[in-house]
């Protein structure tokens, strides 16, 4: 069954943007294993805020990958790059892993990435953690009623000062 992988960096505080959502402190001196995990995924699960900042970036990174946008805004478009999607996260997902390809990426900010943890949909985290302290911004997590262990696979520190977690989720027992 294919994996959903929350691929995300942000600040030693827990912050993943600056407050005008800027990532403009994010480390690029490095590849940090962003082509290996590339490599291994062909869906890519995005919110509206991460895929308008996407495209700021130049030419679209993603046109191999398929590519779904999440919004709950009626009037947004995701197209010519992703489709956009307004349905249940939980059965779009379950749904999703019940089609053949590689693991699934997710990456957005703490209101997409809520409902994912509220529903035990997540299969590991690739956390990057960059060392830097931004004081506000928007944080990596909402408050949330659900608890989700992790299981540690890997910690790799860079020279940098990134360090790289990767766990696995424990699901819970059904």
């Amino acid at each position: 069954m294919r994996r959903l992988i929350l691929y995300i960096a942000t600040s030693l505080d827990g912050y993943i943007a600056r407050p005008s959502g800027e990532v403009d402190w994010l480390f690029t001196d490095q590849d940090y294993g962003y082509t290996d995990f590339l490599a291994g995924v062909d869906t890519i699960l995005m919110g509206r805020k991460t895929y308008e900042q996407v495209l700021t970036f130049g030419e679209f990174p993603y046109h191999e990958k398929q590519n779904y946008v999440f919004s709950s805004q009626p009037d947004f478009d995701a197209s010519p790059h992703a489709k956009t999607v307004r349905t249940d996260v939980k059965a779009f997902v379950e749904a999703l892993r019940q089609t053949d390809g590689k693991n699934i990426w997710l990456v957005g900010g703490p209101t997409l990435i809520h409902p994912f943890i509220e529903h035990a949909l997540l299969d590991g985290v690739v956390l990057s953690i960059h060392p830097i302290l931004l004081g506000s911004g928007m944080p990596l997590f909402q408050t949330s009623t659900s608890t989700q262990p992790l299981n540690l696979i890997d910690c790799q520190a860079y020279s940098s000062g990134l360090v790289q977690i990767t766990y696995t989720v424990n699901k819970p027992k059904s």
